[in-house]
């Protein structure tokens, strides 16, 4: 199974006046396409800036990204911005939804930043909220929504433009344990029938039982656990 994607000897530090703040140390990491992998740690060990690294909305210091044969840390700005709209989908734990759009609005969202006709959106749009099981909602507003059916239109917002790789910042968080549950269902679902690549950020253990490779940061470094869960 090919490499999706591959990061070698990545170190990140930010700049906090004349002081050098260390994030990420000398971490690598390999995954393979459609693999549902787990990134777990406490807060500041360094797990979302991994993750924004990966999706191409942060540099590393030192290091070499690579997704889907692309080195997006060689990357200008420009190409990098054009490469993360069509090849990585992104789930958040607030949604993220536009509060006067209807769900299929907030979902063709993506597609208006690419070349593709009316019909051709109109397409891919029925198809993503059709695969998260919302095609009787559409039209609904994100407060006419239940928490769970927000994060779906987020996962369909995700996939609308059949992105390489998902990354999903703590898909489960704003969400009671029922409706987590659901979300998880879903994403497995997805990720099995159609391959998907997703890379997942979470603090719930029962999120972290869901993937097939499980990682912890700490203190800025990458370990596999012991636990990995293949299905």
């Amino acid at each position: 199974m090919r490499s999706i994607v591959r990061i070698e000897n990545v170190s990140k530090e930010y700049r906090r006046g004349s002081e050098r703040v260390p994030v990420l140390h000398d971490v690598n990491l390999d995954i393979a396409q459609g693999q549902f992998v787990g990134l777990i740690g406490p807060s500041g060990s360094g797990k979302s800036t991994l993750l924004n690294l990966i999706a191409g909305l942060d540099r590393p210091t030192s290091g070499h990204i690579f997704v889907d044969g692309h080195e997006i840390s060689r990357m200008g700005d420009t190409a990098l911005a054009r490469w993360r709209t069509s090849a990585v989908g992104f789930v958040f734990q607030f949604y993220h939804l536009i509060p006067v759009l209807s769900a299929y609005e907030n979902v063709e969202l993506p597609l208006l930043l690419l070349r593709l006709s009316a019909s051709r959106r109109r397409e891919q749009v029925t198809n993503a909220l059709n695969l998260v099981g919302l095609s009787h909602r559409v039209q609904h507003r994100p407060g006419q929504l239940s928490g769970g059916e927000q994060q779906r239109v987020g996962i369909a917002r995700a996939l609308v433009t059949d992105p390489s790789l998902v990354v999903a910042d703590e898909p489960t968080g704003d969400l009671d344990s029922h409706r987590s549950e659901e979300i998880l269902d879903l994403l497995q679902q997805l990720q099995e029938a159609l391959r998907k690549t997703i890379l997942m950020v979470t603090h719930d253990p029962l999120a972290a039982e869901r993937v097939e490779r499980l990682y912890e940061m700490g203190e800025g470094r990458l370990i596999e656990t012991e636990s990995v869960h293949s299905r």
